[in-house]
């Protein structure tokens, strides 16, 4: 895989993905930077959620290669955690949050081995990273919403992994789940991990990410916030939606 750099924790070679050979993402060329948070931004149907699951092989790609650190996903599974989307998860299924968690750390402890009480004890260490040990025991059927993000974000957690894909992990949660994934995200940057987050508040980008990725199909730009999410770059994304941009770029003349 030469053309994908070891440096770069995800990097995306001329990546189509088509749906019923209607074209989702097209063409697609880039390399994260590690260490860093960063914002995947772009107006709804525009294959935010798509590059996540293909680069994740969760669905198929028409086109292209994708490698992380450099070598295939197969090989590098172990450094990735995925957060999905709250509407993607059956939230019926019967188990507590502290199951939830475990799973997380399946790939050490060997599917159908009993999880003992150093893994169980890890478990519990992420959930009250989020906040919500006190909720260990309780189905996640029960919880809020926001309780619910936090148990998938713990489940990312524990696997202690270098490279996080979160796909909308701020969709439809309180203040209080909001100002506590931020708080994650800049510990995990702290420790030298890279995130990839579907991101839909044009507002917050600059306040909550260190790097931008606009998306309509095909990538519009990528970069450092400062550099890359201007005006002229939003109009580009979002097309006709101007009202919205010119709020936007009226906050950031303000800064």
């Amino acid at each position: 895989m030469s053309n994908h750099p070891e440096s770069s924790p995800l990097s995306i070679h001329d990546m189509t993905v088509a749906y019923q050979r209607r074209r989702v993402l097209w063409d697609v060329d880039y390399a994260a930077p590690a260490g860093k948070l960063t914002a995947i931004v772009g107006p709804n149907g525009a294959g935010k959620s798509t590059l996540i699951k293909a680069v994740l092989q969760l669905i198929p790609t028409a086109s292209g290669d994708v490698a992380f650190f450099g070598r295939p996903y197969r090989e590098q599974s172990g450094r990735i955690g995925y957060v999905p989307q709250r509407t993607s998860v059956d939230w019926d299924f019967p188990i507590d949050a502290l199951g939830v968690v475990t799973m997380g750390l399946y790939r050490k402890i060997g599917w159908f081995r009993p999880v003992t009480r150093k893994y169980r004890q890890q478990a519990l260490a992420a959930l009250e990273r989020v906040g919500l040990a006190e909720f260990a025991s309780r189905q996640i059927s029960q919880l809020s919403g926001g309780q619910q993000q936090r148990v998938f974000l713990a489940r990312a957690l524990v696997q202690d992994a270098d490279l996080y894909l979160m796909d909308e992990p701020f969709a439809g949660v309180d203040a209080a789940t909001e100002r506590a994934i931020v708080e994650l995200l800049r510990e995990l940057r702290s420790a030298g991990k890279t995130a990839l987050v579907v991101h839909h508040d044009l507002q917050t980008v600059a306040e909550y990410f260190d790097d931008v990725l606009l998306l309509n199909n095909r990538l519009i730009a990528s970069g450092p916030v400062e550099q890359v999410f201007t005006t002229e770059n939003l109009r580009r994304t979002y097309g006709g939606k101007l009202a919205l941009l010119d709020l936007v770029g009226s906050r950031m003349s303000t800064k």
